[in-house]
């Protein structure tokens, strides 16, 4: 997909937008989150799917030939190793079409992410 002309309000109509192929692997993308971040907020940010829990989660996107996903440096850092078969860069990974969506690996840097706002949020509004 080129970049969109549309502004997405639903990330049903940000998915709905993609090949049935790229809409599956999305879907797998988002139904993966919402597993493991029930409580997470879906939202469309930067004009792409993504969810909010103690601030911004995680993004992902769909393209013509990869899904990107966009869990922030620290997290690709911490998971360097098991992601070097990929294609990353500071923030972004992208996951080919052509190849099974890592679920596990997905659900490992959520919950990576999800403890990381956590701390965050510890640090900025300590219980008195």
């Amino acid at each position: 997909m080129q970049a969109p002309t549309v502004k997405f309000k639903t990330v049903d109509q940000y998915i709905a937008a993609f090949p049935k192929h790229t809409q599956a692997k999305l879907q797998e993308i988002r139904k993966t989150i919402q597993k493991v971040a029930p409580q997470a907020e879906e939202v469309i940010s930067y004009n792409m799917p993504a969810f909010r829990l103690n601030g911004m989660l995680v993004y992902y996107a769909g393209y013509k030939a990869h899904i990107g996903f966009y869990p922030m440096p620290a997290a690709i850092e911490a998971f360097k190793k098991e992601l070097a078969p990929y294609v990353t860069s500071k923030g972004a990974i992208q996951f080919p079409l052509e190849n099974k969506i890592p679920v596990t690996l997905v659900k490992n840097i959520v919950k990576f992410r999800m403890l990381e706002n956590a701390e965050k949020q510890k640090v900025n509004n300590p219980k008195k």
